[in-house]
């Protein structure tokens, strides 16, 4: 089995040693883990005030881990929601079925704290990638 890690570049994976993804694969493909994902944009190390832009933001963020793992959301099977007010998740809805909408993962919401208080969601995906014939086993 051989291990791949996928950075984002954001100064928060170096800081509390973690990768944005890790990709391990073996003879039945790839699984991919990726970190939970916040809606800071990286390039700004910026964030928006709402949690639907934010909902939106950490599933570009997502979708670009995954692009580095070449997979896609189409290939997520798990996907777990943590946000602080779960009065709040309902908002979401509308960006999840957006993204999700024919993926239809399992899926679980948390509401818990997170680490910095303008963070209105953090979202975790298990992807799995059947391996294609170029594609070494």
């Amino acid at each position: 089995m051989t291990r791949q890690l996928i950075s984002s570049g954001s100064s928060f994976e170096q800081d509390i040693a973690y990768s944005r993804a890790v990709v391990t694969r073996d003879a039945g493909g790839d699984w991919i883990f990726v970190s939970g994902t916040t809606g800071f944009d990286y390039a700004t190390m910026s964030i928006a005030d709402d949690i639907v832009s934010q909902t939106d933001q950490c599933l570009r963020n997502i979708q670009a881990a995954l692009a580095q793992a070449q997979s896609s959301l189409r290939d997520v099977v798990r996907v777990t929601y943590v946000v602080p007010t779960a009065s709040d998740f309902p908002q979401c809805w509308p960006v999840l079925r957006q993204y999700f909408g024919d993926v239809r993962p399992a899926a679980m919401m948390i509401s818990a704290g997170l680490l910095d208080p303008r963070m209105k969601i953090e979202i975790e995906v298990t992807a799995r990638r059947q391996p294609t014939a170029s594609q070494p086993a």
